[in-house]
């Protein structure tokens, strides 16, 4: 790719430059046309950026949208568990088609997911959704969730959608040594991720981060994300979210927390001071009513920040890019103008994710020797009316992409998915939708 304007996300931009890729890998990122010999892609009128990073998600969701339009998140909740409590294993594979392709779309080359519903006899429902990465061709970091505290325990969900504490260490543990791939190229890494502090007990937590730790993977959860669960907290626990997560364990470089939207000034300097990485979800926050989190802030202190889309469930059809215009204009809307810039949101959708995973080595920005992960975005026609390509990225309707290239791979191309076809990704959502209703 030369001839383009490319943001690297780390070092200066290059109004005029190329990105040259040798298998999987970055070998040059520079000034005017690249030297070597190679296939050559003009990227005139294109801005080329790091491929985007989604840190939260919940791809069974895709199945479920449109629940509850209007409730708060324990209302959304509890609507949904029945409806969920139904999905099958072909249910899951549709539905994370159909987001992953999404995703892709949206120019998102790696994405999280977090699966915490497991209702029994269904099949094996972490092994579809991973299936369906990859068909897609995305790099994947699927996250085991969990739920063993019921409402018969005092929490939140029925007590038929959750699992024993056995039952979860014991298939957590087996999907991390039958899946999880270490290496530095990896499309395939498994996290630890029990759902909630209304929807788990501290036991699982305590052993679910011991676990992690001895397998050497990452820890994820919810945390903080509406004034209900710090009531809920103190009620149960006699003390807020942030202050029970630490409590457990569950705060460190190997922990990243969904949401935290309502922290106080103490937690974001623990957050700081400890490396736990906050993925931050502004449209699902905005739709159920959740607050604004303190991300800018956050950043101040120099805490790790990520973008997420999370469930479509509770964003719907947001797609990953558009998160860097609503985080942008969420702090704008709360702390003025110089909150947050485009750039500061296009490294939490890149770099800031790769940090939220461990992989700030590996993918996040374009840099010689990192993973051939990038995005092509066409910024001219009427976007070339922003003379700042980033500006026109981030302040408006997002720019077309003309492609995505995920491990050296061309996943999309001008709109198109060369991995699967889009129309039948998005009828296997359709079916997923229509299945899990009809259950």
């Amino acid at each position: 790719m030369e001839n383009a304007y490319v943001a690297p996300v780390v070092g200066a931009e290059i109004p005029d430059g190329h990105v040259a890729i040798e298998g999987n890998r970055i070998a040059s990122v520079g000034a005017g046309p690249y030297q070597g010999e190679a296939d050559r892609i003009d990227g005139r009128g294109c801005l080329v950026t790091p491929g985007l990073v989604n840190t939260h998600h919940h791809l069974y969701q895709w199945a479920s949208q449109g629940i509850a339009p209007d409730g708060t998140l324990f209302e959304w909740l509890v609507a949904s568990y029945p409806v969920w409590a139904r999905m099958d294993a072909e249910v899951v594979h549709g539905a994370a088609t159909a987001g992953l392709a999404w995703l892709a779309l949206s120019g998102c080359s790696t994405s999280t997911d977090h699966h915490y519903v497991f209702p029994k006899g269904r099949g094996d429902l972490f092994a579809a959704e991973i299936q369906a990465a990859a068909e897609v061709g995305l790099r994947f970091h699927p996250c085991r969730g969990s739920m063993d505290r019921g409402r018969s325990l005092g929490g939140l969900p029925p007590d038929e959608v959750v699992e024993t504490l056995d039952e979860i260490l014991a298939e957590t543990e087996a999907a991390v040594r039958k899946y999880h791939d270490p290496l530095f190229d990896s499309m395939l890494r498994v996290a630890v991720a029990p759902c909630s502090p209304f929807s788990v007990s501290g036991d699982l937590m305590r052993q679910a981060a011991a676990l992690a730790r001895d397998l050497n993977v990452r820890l994820h959860t919810h945390g903080a994300e509406t004034l209900d669960e710090d009531d809920h907290c103190k009620e149960q626990f006699g003390m807020l979210p942030v202050e029970y997560l630490e409590s457990l364990g569950w705060l460190g470089p190997d922990v990243w927390i969904a949401h935290s939207v309502h922290l106080t000034d103490a937690d974001i300097a623990r957050f700081a001071e400890t490396g736990t990485g906050t993925a931050h979800c502004p449209s699902s926050n905005g739709r159920l009513g959740a607050g604004i989190a303190r991300v800018s802030e956050l950043l101040r202190a120099g805490a790790t920040v990520g973008l997420g889309v999370d469930g479509p469930g509770s964003a719907e059809f947001i797609p990953l890019a558009g998160e860097i215009r609503q985080a942008m204009l969420m702090q704008r809307a709360r702390y003025g103008p110089q909150a947050l810039t485009a750039r500061q949101a296009l490294e939490m959708a890149t770099l800031g994710g790769a940090r939220c995973l461990g992989r700030e080595n590996e993918i996040g920005s374009l840099e010689p020797g990192k993973l051939a992960d990038v995005a092509v975005w066409r910024v001219d026609g009427p976007y070339a009316a922003a003379a700042d390509p980033i500006v026109a990225l981030g302040y408006g309707q997002t720019p077309p992409l003309a492609r995505l290239i995920v491990n050296g791979v061309t996943v999309v191309e001008d709109g198109d998915l060369r991995t699967v076809s889009g129309e039948a990704a998005g009828a296997a959502g359709a079916r997923a939708h229509a299945r899990l209703l009809r259950s």
